[in-house]
């Protein structure tokens, strides 16, 4: 195989494996390039803000999306940026345009992402239009200085009309009190702007993060089983690599799962639709999970299910299952190989206990008390793919189906995760 095969096989892996369930499910605008400005993939968000199509784009010059007044601009900031790659905001402290198919520029804010692949770096682009938030800090901005001029006006209005009687003085002490309530209502709508960018830059930090090792996993392993192709091959040298791409897509589709699911939660688009499950039917839901979840298992894990309870609730099937499969999970992922995990269904007169106990590294005491944030990682699990957001996502769904959350552990002998919901 010559060099320019290698590379265009090489190319074509990372574009069906290293982004095709990113592309999929991004709800932001992202663009590929190599080291010359060349665009080598372009997913469906993009297609959408720019009006060009994915074929149109592969193999053009970036600058296709720039406006032309800032090609050379463009050119000299790209070169630099390849000589000293960082992730980072593109254009800090400017107005960044692009230029859509039909010629219409729009605001937007760009994150770029350096990766080293073949000895060659590429750069992803996360592009987000900024037009309605644009819109908003300008109608912001307006009422800003209409509250100023209405300031300035009221205080000079006060200083003429000391005499007045006090139906008058009553009238502009409410004014002004109204006029402090816009200004706070104002300062919180700013410092919200604030919180959402920072959870952008966590996201692009994280999706980069997390990213980056099953897709090498994944590249590597297509090239080893490209190498074994033939009569000759060991099949259980095919087989080992087999499952090491289907972990690392399992993974990425786990980490895929839990940015939606934390969208649609913090956006109110997941419904509480609650029904009510008898004991047969949680016993049901409960093994379906574990037999789902039996393709994660590790070399000699397995799952144990006891289940005491004999009551009825009522509770959305589809939450209550999200629940359970985010804790199995966590419970496969934080456990090493050859050990056990136990699901156990208990229950008195108010409440239906599930308890999902694993043999894993535990937690320490300081950790627990941040589990159900955003983007949390315990310490002594920096080295475990992860998005931080499993138990956020646990705590949320619980908060729909009045349910409640109890964690123990010890650091080195596992954790225990209780879940309490109300009885019939």
């Amino acid at each position: 195989m010559t060099s320019v095969q290698f590379n265009h096989t090489e190319n074509e892996i990372v574009t069906e494996h290293q982004f095709g369930l990113v592309f999929s499910h991004a709800t932001i605008g992202i663009v590929v390039t190599d080291s010359h400005g060349t665009i080598i993939n372009f997913n469906q968000h993009a297609e959408k803000q720019f009006g060009y199509g994915k074929e149109e784009m592969l193999g053009k010059k970036v600058e296709m999306l720039i406006p032309q007044e800032y090609h050379l601009i463009h050119i000299a900031d790209r070169s630099g940026f390849y000589d000293h790659p960082s992730t980072r905001q593109m254009g800090s402290g400017r107005d960044l345009f692009a230029i859509k198919k039909d010629g219409t520029r729009f605001p937007v804010e760009i994150s770029l992402s350096p990766y080293s692949l073949g000895g060659e770096t590429f750069v992803i682009a996360f592009i987000v239009d900024i037009t309605i938030r644009k819109k908003s800090e300008d109608t912001a901005l307006r009422q800003k200085e209409e509250l100023e001029r209405i300031t300035r006006e009221i205080t000079e209005l006060n200083a003429q009309l000391e005499q007045k009687v006090d139906a008058r003085t009553r009238m502009l002490r409410e004014t002004l009190s109204e006029l402090e309530r816009s200004k706070e209502e104002l300062s919180e709508a700013l410092e919200n702007e604030k919180h959402i960018n920072e959870l952008k830059s966590k996201f692009v930090t994280l999706a980069s993060h997390e990213f980056r090792t099953p897709l090498s996993t994944i590249l590597s392993s297509v090239f080893l089983l490209e190498k074994y192709n033939d009569q000759t091959a060991e099949p259980e040298q095919r087989m080992k690599h087999i499952r090491r791409i289907r972990n690392s897509v399992l993974g990425l589709k786990s980490i895929l799962d839990d940015f939606l699911s934390v969208g649609k939660l913090e956006e109110g688009k997941v419904k509480n639709t609650e029904q009510e499950i008898n004991s047969s039917e949680i016993q049901k839901l409960v093994n379906g999970v574990t037999e789902d979840m039996e393709q994660l298992l590790k070399a000699e894990q397995r799952i144990i299910f006891e289940c005491h309870s004999f009551v009825n609730i009522k509770a959305d099937t589809e939450i209550l299952k999200n629940i359970i499969i985010n804790l199995v999970s966590n419970a496969i992922k934080f456990s090493g190989d050859n050990s056990t995990i136990t699901i156990v269904c208990s229950a008195d007169e108010r409440e239906l206990a599930i308890a999902v106990k694993d043999q894993g590294i535990g937690i320490s005491r300081e950790d627990m008390k941040h589990l159900t944030e955003r983007f949390f990682r315990a310490g002594n699990a920096a080295n475990i793919q992860g998005t931080g957001l499993g138990l956020h996502i646990i705590g949320k769904y619980l908060e729909l189906i009045h349910g409640r959350m109890e964690i123990q552990s010890e650091l080195g002998k596992g954790s225990c995760f209780t879940i309490y919901l109300p009885t019939l």
